[in-house]
């Protein structure tokens, strides 16, 4: 997929700044001008159900006062998370990496079986797999973004590929940077995508399966995977649905 294809809209820079923690009170009142939009979102609005997220509001804290920052999101293009995002002054970058995945692994099995006797010295652990699928997904300059919206993408992707995915976009993180993702407590029954409704919920939309799930992350599961970020801090529902910040 061409650079251009995966942009939801904006383009992320690869300019490194380390983003302050302690966050003047004056900033958080300041007005920002909105990035113009490049491009245009592919995926169609849906209606969804809503739900209170308090990690999107510790999210937004720890961007409040940033102004023109940078953000990731790997899922589909939705306008409402877009102009969310754009209003406060962001750039805003987009690509389904759970929809890539799918395609890649179609592709793969097709070309596997094209080549015939040369397929067999394709390395075809979860690990070799892993690599080529990033060797054309999540091509950002290093230190490109202040925040990824990671969502539930976890797990849904096979550990080896969950791992190489979050030492990948630990890169693409600058210091400081907020990484907000979602995990099930137990393996989920529907498939479900996520947009933001407003600074206090996000709407969840039912859609048709893409990967089956793979894995529900415990608690030290989940550190070993991002142990190069510095905090974690988790809000748990009755939803079972776990709402995980984490901070490099």
């Amino acid at each position: 997929m061409s650079f251009l294809n995966k942009l939801g809209i904006g383009t992320a820079t690869g300019t490194g700044r380390e983003i302050s923690r302690a966050i003047p009170q004056n900033a958080r009142t300041r007005n920002v001008t909105p990035v113009p939009a490049v491009g245009s979102p592919r995926a169609p609005e849906a209606p969804g159900s809503s739900r209170i997220s308090n990690g999107l509001k510790e999210l937004l804290w720890n961007l409040d006062g940033l102004g023109r920052g940078t953000l990731l999101d790997l899922g589909p293009a939705w306008q409402t998370t877009l102009s969310f995002f754009i209003e406060r002054g962001f750039r805003v970058s987009s690509e389904d990496i759970l929809r890539e995945w799918k395609d890649f692994l179609s592709e793969e099995e097709v070309r596997l079986k094209q080549a015939g006797v040369a397929s067999e010295t394709v390395d075809m652990t979860s690990t070799g797999r892993a690599a080529r699928f990033l060797e054309s997904n999540l091509q950002y300059p290093r230190a490109s973004f202040d925040a990824v919206l990671i969502w539930d993408l976890l797990d849904y992707l096979e550990p080896a590929l969950a791992k190489q995915t979050v030492a990948s976009l630990t890169e693409l993180l600058r210091p400081g940077g907020v990484l907000f993702a979602l995990f099930h407590s137990k393996k989920p029954e529907g498939f479900q995508r996520y947009r933001i409704a407003d600074s206090n919920s996000l709407q969840i939309i039912s859609a048709a399966l893409l990967c089956p799930a793979q894995k529900v992350y415990q608690n030290r599961e989940m550190q070993d995977l991002f142990i190069r970020f510095r905090t974690m801090k988790s809000f748990v529902s009755r939803d079972q649905l776990r709402e995980t910040l984490f901070i490099k």
